[in-house]
């Protein structure tokens, strides 16, 4: 019995070690272009861990705050900056737990990156400011909005999350993969299974772009990389986006606050219209526009015209 217990402790420390060895390698592998770096890179150090962010150009202020999805950073607008500066002081960061921003070990929530929000507009912006942000993150921003209204002006989202998508909750299911996820060592495993090259793949090709011939390289590696950067740690935003404790009922604030709103759909995103319809039910100052032959980042897939209707609103 003994020689067997030591046999299965034997195999069981060599298959850890070895999944742990694949693990460094995966990051390695994946980070080593270091595409996210630039010189211009500055850092926030928030109550939680160091926030990169970028500063261009001068005028009014404008944030662009990046999707929350796995991979997402603020490469997602690195196509449309340079165009503003001429007359906006335009900030992009990366929000805590992705791209080059820290990514501490602690369940990530739409309070959370409500505060973050406020507290870098308050102390590295300092000016009132309209804000530009994508899918999952709009709804702490209009949380933001709502409790401190003080520090925005305008608002421009780009295919944000179903209303009714943001009341779901974190079942015990889902509780779960967030444990299995955040173990050590295995769970890093399970999260680079759940976050390869061909699963980014399969996300510009089926949800972010409509036309594939538009979609480059650089930009799956960028994704890839930005959901490696920090190692081990990285997995821990993901965990939580997908367990749901990201989610929050934003219904009341949507209601009550009073700034002017541009929502704008990539046409050819799935139930967009219905989606953008219902935020307007609630708040009827909002304003409609679609980017045609568009998915969910019309940002790199169309940035032009993007940026055509940033510059007639702000």
């Amino acid at each position: 019995m003994k020689k067997k217990i030591l046999t299965i402790t034997a195999l069981s420390t060599s298959s850890i070690i070895s999944i742990h060895i694949l693990n460094r390698i995966n990051t390695f592998l994946h980070t080593s272009k270091d595409l996210l770096s630039y010189s211009e890179n500055h850092y926030f150090q928030w109550r939680f861990g160091k926030i990169k962010y970028n500063k261009k150009g001068s005028g009014s202020p404008l944030l662009f705050v990046h999707d929350l999805t796995p991979g997402s950073s603020s490469y997602e607008f690195h196509r449309i900056i340079n165009d503003l500066t001429d007359k906006h002081e335009v900030y992009t960061l990366d929000l805590l737990g992705h791209g080059l921003s820290d990514k501490p070990e602690i369940t990530y929530t739409n309070n959370m990156y409500e505060q973050l929000i406020t507290d870098f507009i308050k102390n590295i912006i300092g000016k009132k400011t309209s804000v530009i942000a994508t899918g999952y993150s709009v709804p702490f921003i209009i949380m933001a909005c709502h409790n401190n209204p003080n520090f925005f002006d305008k608002m421009i989202f780009i295919n944000p999350q179903s209303l009714y998508m943001q009341n779901e909750i974190p079942s015990k299911q889902l509780k779960f993969l967030k444990l299995l996820i955040e173990i050590p060592i295995l769970g890093t495993f399970i999260y680079n299974i759940l976050n390869t090259k061909r699963d980014f793949e399969k996300d510009f090709k089926k949800e972010y772009f409509y036309d594939k011939n538009k979609i480059h390289e650089k930009y799956i590696l960028s994704y890839l990389e930005a959901s490696r950067k920090h190692g081990y740690s990285a997995k821990f935003a993901f965990a939580s986006f997908i367990s749901k404790y990201m989610n929050t009922n934003i219904i009341y604030a949507l209601k009550e606050i009073n700034n002017s709103i541009l929502m704008i759909g990539g046409s050819k995103e799935d139930d967009i219209e219905t989606n953008l319809e219902n935020y307007a039910y609630y708040n009827n100052s909002i304003e409609i526009e679609y980017i045609p032959e568009t998915k969910h980042l019309p940002q790199l897939e169309a940035p032009e015209k993007l940026l055509e209707l940033i510059r007639l609103f702000i």
